[in-house]
């Protein structure tokens, strides 16, 4: 059983983001073979959505306010689930979870994604719609995609 949790930054415990920074260098920069800055400050203005099996964090997401990633939406980053249990449509509920506690936090509003393009398709079963052409970005394919509070 997962057990869920949204943190402030400054609410995390070193453990917690130790293991939130472990789990995003697995995936980001090992398994992806992508080398890039993971620590950008932009979590330190972030809620922390963490998806546990007991000890262990197996899916995350970084939730920001308007403002931070983008002026005028809020948005959703480091989508990320281990390795370990993909295909178990745990990446679905990370996605309806994250969404949910955006709009707890921060009120029916906009979102922007920047998502990388294998998982369009991903992202439009959540109404999330392209925006603009494919960009390179740390040598991955992308997008940006927006979820509209009007649809």
């Amino acid at each position: 059983m997962i057990s869920w949790q949204c943190k402030f930054f400054s609410d995390l415990s070193n453990v917690e983001i130790y293991k939130i920074l472990q789990l995003r260098n697995e995936v980001f920069i090992l398994e992806q073979n992508c080398v890039y800055q993971d620590c950008d400050n932009k979590d330190l203005k972030a809620w922390h959505l963490c998806g546990w099996d007991e000890e262990r964090l197996i899916a995350y997401t970084r939730l920001f306010d308007k403002g931070v990633s983008y002026h005028d939406a809020a948005s959703i980053g480091r989508v990320v689930t281990a390795p370990s249990i993909r295909g178990q449509n745990l990446g679905k509920e990370l996605m309806m979870r994250s969404i949910e506690k955006i709009e707890e936090l921060f009120g029916e509003t906009t979102i922007k994604i920047s998502a990388q393009l294998y998982l369009k398709r991903f992202y439009e079963s959540f109404s999330f719609v392209q925006k603009g052409a494919v960009y390179l970005e740390d040598g991955i394919e992308h997008i940006s995609m927006v979820k509209s509070v009007i649809n």
